[in-house]
């Protein structure tokens, strides 16, 4: 099996900028790469996912 790379040549003025590109994207294609990075960042820092803390409750016996 033969592989072929595809190399795409473009002149350095016509690179499009990550603000035009995130600009052309619909809301909800933002919003999801926000929650992806937002889940990576938080699997980084915290390594654990994130959910409620345990709460106990002390009841007094008679």
């Amino acid at each position: 099996m033969q592989r072929t790379a595809i190399i795409n040549r473009i002149k350095k003025s016509d690179k499009q900028t990550d603000f035009r590109f995130w600009q052309s994207q619909s809301y909800e294609k933002r919003l999801e790469a926000l929650e992806t990075i937002r889940q990576e960042y938080i699997g980084w820092k915290y390594a654990s996912k994130p959910g409620f803390q345990r709460v106990f409750r002390i009841i007094k016996r008679k």
